[in-house]
C-alpha cells in the first residue's frame, strides 16, 4: 500500500501508518510534484491547504480513500471523489476540546481583567482598585448549539457554577436534561443569558444571527464569546452595542473576514480577539492527525469506514437510480425544518411504490440531513446523518408500501416531522426521470417545484388572496417562477372559507420586510422563506 500525506501530521501518526510497512510519502518527500506522486497511491492525506480538485483526482487511479485531518472538506470536490469511487472522511469532534477550553478561558478572561493587569504589573504599576472583576459562579451561560463543542463547553461551564441555558432544536430535551442543561428558545437564551457563546454551523438560517434586533433581545451588560463561524455576527452592530454599553464585552477568534482587516472591533477596549486559534494546541494537532490515519489504516486494511463524508459503496447502477431520490428527500426535509417551528423529537418516512423495494439508508439519511442541517453545527451527510440524530435523541420510523399497491402513483416519499409544538406531512416524487417535485402538505395536495428560492403560504381560501401576494412580491421587483396552489377539500361548514396554501417560487432571496408585508395581509395565516439547494 501507498499512502501520500501531502500535509504535516504529527509523526505519531505517521508511524501508526508505517507499522504495516506501508510506502508512506511525506511533504517533504512530495517535494510540489504531488500529481506525480498520486498515480500509484492507494491513499491521501490531507489538511485544509491542498486544493483535492477532479483535475488532480484524474492523476489517482488507484486512490481509495482521501483523509481530511480536522473537519472542513472544502478544500476536496466531493462529487468528484465519489464519481471516483473514493471514499472521503474527516476527523469531527478531534479540537472540541480544545474550542471548548478556549471558550472557556475567553469567558474567564472577561469577567476578570487579567490582560490590563498584567501589562500594568509590567509597567510597574500596583493598581487593584481598578482591576476588581466578577465570579462565573452564579451567572447564567446562554449556548447557541449543543454539538460536540457546545456540550463540552456546558460541562465545562457547571463546573464554575454557571447556570446553562441552551438553544439547539436538534437536541432532545431529555438528552439536554441530563446533561443539567434547560432547554429554551433562542429569545429565551438570548434574554436569560449572562455570557452568550455560539456553536452553530453556517446556514443561511444562521448568518448574522448576531445582529442589531438579535442584541435588543439581550440584557445590558451581556457579554458574547464567538468560536464558531466570523458570518454568524453582523460586526457593525455588535460594535454599536459595545461603544454605548448594552455589550458589555465580547470574545471573537473567528471573523467574517479573515485575516482581520479594518475592523472597528480591533480599536475597542472591551473586545478580545484571537486569530481563530481555537482549536490550536498541540493535543488536538496531535488528535486529528492520529484519528484520520487510524481511519486510513481501517479502511485499506479491514473496509471499515468510519466518519465519512460522501455516499456509502453502491454499485454504479444504483446510485444512477437513487440519485434523484436523494436530492429529494434532502429537499423535502429542508422544505419542512424551515416550515415547522419547535423542538425536533421524531421524523418517519414512508416509501411507496418501486422505491419501497431500494436500498433506501441514502434515501432515509438524504431526509435526515436535510432536516438536521437547516442548523447543526456538525454538518449531517449521507453516512452519518442517522447516528447524529440518534445521538440528539431524535426518533427515525421507516414504513414501505409495495407498488402493487400504488396503482399509477409511481414511487412517492413522504415525511412526517414531529415537533414540541406541531407535526406536519410532505410528500414528494421524482418527474421525469430527475425533476424532484413538492405533492403534498397536510392533507392538501399542490404541485411545486422544489428550487432554491419558495414562500410558502398558508391562508383562508378567499378572493384576493393571490393579486395581493403578486402585488407585494412585484413591489420588492421579485420576480414570480411559478405560483401553485391548493385547498383542503372537504365537508366544510356552509360559508366557511376553507385553508389553502400556496408555494411561490420566486428568483431571488426573499427579505424578512417581504415576510412582514405578506403577514399582513388579512387572509394570510403563515408566510416563510424556504431556500433550498
Amino acid at each position: 500500500m501507498k499512502v501520500v500525506v501531502a500535509e504535516k501530521i504529527s509523526s505519531v501518526a505517521l508511524d501508526l501508518l508505517r507499522e504495516r510497512r506501508w510506502t508512506v510519502m511525506t511533504p517533504e518527500q512530495i517535494d510540489g510534484k504531488l500529481a506525480a506522486h498520486l498515480q500509484a497511491a492507494d491513499a491521501l492525506i490531507v489538511r485544509s491547504a491542498v486544493e483535492v480538485n477532479a483535475d488532480l483526482l484524474r492523476h489517482a487511479p488507484k486512490l481509495r480513500v482521501i483523509g481530511r485531518a480536522g473537519v472542513g472538506v472544502d478544500n476536496i470536490d466531493l462529487e468528484a471523489a465519489t464519481r471516483q469511487g473514493i471514499a472521503v472522511m474527516n476527523t469531527p469532534g478531534a479540537n472540541a476540546i480544545a474550542v471548548a477550553e478556549h471558550t472557556l478561558a475567553m469567558m474567564l478572561a472577561m469577567a476578570r481583567p487579567l490582560f490590563r493587569a498584567n501589562e500594568l504589573m509590567h509597567r510597574g504599576k500596583w493598581d487593584k482598585k481598578s482591576l476588581q472583576g466578577s465570579e462565573l459562579r452564579g451567572k447564567t451561560l446562554g449556548i447557541v448549539g449543543l454539538g460536540r463543542v457546545g456540550m463540552e463547553v456546558a460541562g465545562r461551564a457547571r463546573a464554575f457554577g454557571m447556570e446553562i441555558v441552551a438553544h439547539d432544536p436538534f437536541v432532545s430535551t431529555s438528552v439536554a436534561r441530563e446533561q443539567g442543561i434547560r432547554m429554551a428558545k433562542l429569545e429565551e437564551v438570548y434574554a436569560a443569558a449572562d455570557y452568550l457563546t455560539l456553536h452553530v454551523g453556517l446556514t443561511p438560517q444562521t448568518a448574522n444571527m448576531i445582529n442589531a434586533a438579535s442584541l435588543k433581545k439581550m440584557k445590558a451588560g451581556v457579554r458574547l464569546i464567538n468560536c464558531a463561524r466570523g458570518e454568524l455576527m453582523d460586526e457593525t452592530a455588535l460594535a454599536h452595542d459595545l461603544k454605548r454599553g448594552h455589550v458589555a464585552a465580547a470574545a471573537l477568534d473567528v471573523f467574517a473576514e479573515e485575516p482581520l482587516k479594518n475592523s472597528l472591533l480591533a480599536a475597542m477596549d472591551n473586545v478580545m480577539l484571537t486569530p481563530h486559534i481555537a482549536g490550536s494546541t498541540h493535543e488536538a494537532q496531535e488528535a486529528v492527525g492520529y484519528q484520520i490515519a487510524l481511519q486510513v489504516k481501517e479502511y485499506l486494511k479491514h473496509g471499515v469506514i468510519q466518519n465519512a463524508v460522501n455516499v456509502p459503496s453502491v454499485s454504479h447502477h444504483e446510485y444512477l437510480e437513487l440519485q434523484p431520490y436523494i436530492v429529494l428527500a434532502e429537499r423535502l426535509g429542508a422544505f419542512l425544518a424551515q416550515a415547522s417551528e419547535g423542538t425536533l423529537e421524531e421524523i418517519s418516512l414512508r416509501y411507496s411504490g418501486h422505491i419501497s423495494e431500494w436500498k433506501t439508508e441514502l434515501i432515509r439519511n438524504a431526509a435526515i440531513k436535510g432536516i438536521l442541517n437547516e442548523a447543526l453545527e456538525e454538518k449531517a451527510n449521507l453516512v452519518n446523518a442517522e447516528a447524529i440524530a440518534s445521538s440528539r435523541g431524535l426518533r427515525i420510523h421507516e414504513a414501505r408500501k409495495p407498488k402493487s399497491s400504488t396503482g399509477g402513483a409511481g414511487s412517492v416519499l413522504s415525511i412526517l416531522l414531529k415537533t414540541s409544538a406541531e407535526e406536519h406531512l410532505i410528500k414528494g416524487a421524482v418527474l421525469h426521470g430527475h425533476t424532484p417535485r413538492l405533492l403534498h402538505v397536510d392533507g392538501i395536495d399542490v404541485e411545486a417545484p422544489l428550487e432554491r428560492n419558495l414562500i410558502y403560504l398558508r391562508n383562508r381560501d378567499v378572493p384576493g388572496v393571490i393579486g395581493r401576494v403578486g402585488t407585494i412580491l412585484g413591489q420588492h421587483k421579485i420576480n414570480i417562477a411559478a405560483f401553485s396552489l391548493g385547498r383542503r377539500t372537504g365537508n366544510g361548514k356552509a360559508r366557511t372559507p376553507r385553508e389553502a396554501i400556496a408555494v411561490v417560487h420566486v428568483d431571488g432571496r426573499v427579505s424578512e420586510e417581504v415576510l412582514a408585508e405578506l403577514k399582513k395581509v388579512p387572509a394570510v395565516a403563515l408566510a416563510k422563506a424556504i431556500r433550498l439547494f
